[in-house]
């Protein structure tokens, strides 16, 4: 084993050891200042960054000091800290136009086992905290469908751990499984089975839509749980999040704090989610927020320079300081604009240019859960279409409940007022 791997392997076990504790701050430091260092002598896109920036490993002494490599940097390098050859997960960033290897973030073992040991540990915590497995339903594509998707990855461990009988992904390249999934949430909700039903925004949205304008609705049992992910970068399509959140408990009967949004992106391998499904099954934390991790941080900072951290409440530019980041960098400066809360942090958007400048206005262009690129988009579109046909089609053909009844029939009780 040679030098690096064996520093790259004992980082790994003591960054684990560290996610499943209760954490200190003052450990958390002395991590990042080991894998900073780590980092800059083995990751050659990130020491030629520092270099530029004429940052020195001796001039970082604090977590706050270190160097985050921009988001858009990964599109532009391949930006690894272990040999290419070792890697065994592979995810696109968003927005990747490059052929080649640019835009693409590899993970060796090492890293493979921190992005899944510390998703694991948020979706227990704050998703599953009542400790009881039950159906989940993934809009999104599966891993042997989109083998480079991370949500699909996640979402694969997801049901491995907290996953109970019924439990499958219901998007295809085709498109969404509607008739399954509608089948799935009637099969459910008669049986008062608690269900939670993780996917994309887009997703939701799309499905709201569809449902909206057939006149139909559900009323899942208590308990269940909607999740989604993306959310436009903080905006819902056309609606607000207040709009969103109305949506979901008129659509399928969920009440707000069981509403969940989860903040991913493929540079940063942890994901971060709304505390209010937890804070509900504590009985109680009014607010929305994603609260700090033990083994991560996010930052907001100044637009003007990005070089000072904000107080609470005031919007900056979002940076990432992630332990389980170990095979690419520890700090990941995004275009995020969001703001401290105090004892976390919110998203308000995505940045945009104004006149040269970044504005603390948000962009109004909506970023799916994929990123820009066109094919994700083209997809993204076609899946809309899909959603709409197939449930008008379901109003009018056989019914897709166990039972046989028509579908209006099976649907009588399910209509909107």
């Amino acid at each position: 084993m040679d030098q690096f791997t064996h520093r790259r392997k004992e980082l790994c076990d003591r960054i684990n050891s560290f996610i499943w504790s209760a954490g200190g701050e003052e450990q958390f430091n002395d991590l990042c200042l080991e894998t900073f260092r780590y980092q800059y002598e083995a990751n050659e896109a990130y020491r030629r960054y520092c270099d530029l920036k004429g940052v020195a490993v001796t001039d970082v002494t604090s977590w706050h000091d270190i160097p985050a490599y921009p988001s858009d940097g990964f599109k532009k390098s391949l930006v690894v800290s272990f040999p290419q050859e070792k890697a065994v997960m592979a995810n696109i960033t968003g927005g990747t136009t490059n052929a080649d290897l640019r835009g693409i973030i590899l993970r060796d073992r090492y890293g493979r086992e921190l992005v899944l040991s510390s998703n694991r540990k948020v979706m227990g915590d704050y998703l599953f905290p009542e400790g009881e497995r039950m159906p989940i339903l993934v809009l999104a594509p599966s891993p042997k469908s989109a083998p480079n998707m991370g949500m699909a990855i996640g979402m694969a461990e997801t049901i491995k751990h907290f996953g109970a009988e019924g439990s499958g992904f219901f998007i295809t390249r085709t498109g969404m499984k509607t008739r399954q999934l509608l089948k799935a949430m009637k099969e459910f909700e008669c049986r008062g089975v608690p269900v939670a039903i993780i996917g994309s925004t887009s997703a939701f949205v799309y499905l709201f839509n569809a449902l909206k304008a057939n006149g139909l609705g559900f009323r899942l049992p208590p308990g269940s749980r909607l999740v989604d992910g993306g959310g436009y970068r903080g905006k819902f399509g056309e609606r607000t999040r207040g709009d969103y959140l109305r949506e979901c408990r008129e659509m399928l009967g969920v009440p707000e704090p069981y509403c969940v949004n989860v903040l991913g992106m493929a540079e940063c391998s942890t994901n971060y989610v709304d505390s209010t499904l937890r804070d509900a099954a504590r009985g109680g934390v009014e607010g929305r927020r994603k609260p700090d991790l033990p083994w991560a941080r996010v930052v907001a900072y100044d637009v003007e320079t990005c070089r000072r951290p904000l107080p609470e409440g005031e919007v900056g530019l979002l940076r990432h300081f992630d332990l389980a980041n170990l095979p690419t960098v520890l700090a990941v400066q995004t275009d995020n604009l969001g703001y401290r809360t105090a004892d976390g942090f919110e998203i308000i958007g995505r940045a945009q240019l104004v006149d040269g400048k970044v504005s603390l206005v948000p962009s109004e262009k909506p970023v799916g859960p994929m990123g820009d690129r066109k094919i994700f988009s083209f997809l993204d579109t076609y899946m809309k279409f899909s959603i709409s046909r197939q449930v008008a089609r379901l109003r009018k053909e056989e019914a897709f409940c166990p039972c046989g009844e028509i579908i209006e029939e099976m649907l009588e009780g399910h209509r909107l007022p």
